[in-house]
């Protein structure tokens, strides 16, 4: 298509030189954006064929609502209850009487922490009594 000399440059003019690589950029450019295009549309399609709507539960989610409205009717005896259950652990772990201690608060704390971080909790609680 092109001469020998665009190949090796001699005697090319600086126009004929920018034609050529005006027309490679827009031809690499061309194709990068078709497969682009072509990959969003693939993207589509998956998600037009596997993706399932969830079946709508009403009955299931009436009775969870009932079960979470009686769970917060109890959570303060529950509350209660926890904090008697921590106060008779602490006693025993400091070998004393529960009437010496007092908790004023509580968190949980999350199973999920990783390995440094439950010993740097324990070693913490630890260095405190």
């Amino acid at each position: 298509m092109y001469s020998e000399s665009l190949l090796t440059g001699k005697g090319v003019t600086i126009g004929e030189a920018l034609s050529v690589g005006g027309e490679t950029t827009i031809i690499g450019l061309s194709i990068v954006f078709a497969v682009l295009i072509v990959l969003m549309i693939v993207l589509m399609l998956f998600k037009v064929i596997f993706y399932r709507q969830p079946k709508p539960q009403a009955a299931a989610s009436v009775q969870k609502t009932k079960s979470d409205s009686a769970a917060a009717a109890e959570g303060t005896m529950d509350d209660e209850e926890l904090v008697a259950v921590l106060t008779a652990a602490v006693a025993a772990s400091l070998n004393t009487s529960t009437y010496n201690l007092r908790i004023k608060s509580y968190r949980r704390i999350d199973n999920k922490m990783p390995a440094w971080n439950k010993a740097g909790v324990n070693e913490t609680i630890n260095s405190r009594f």
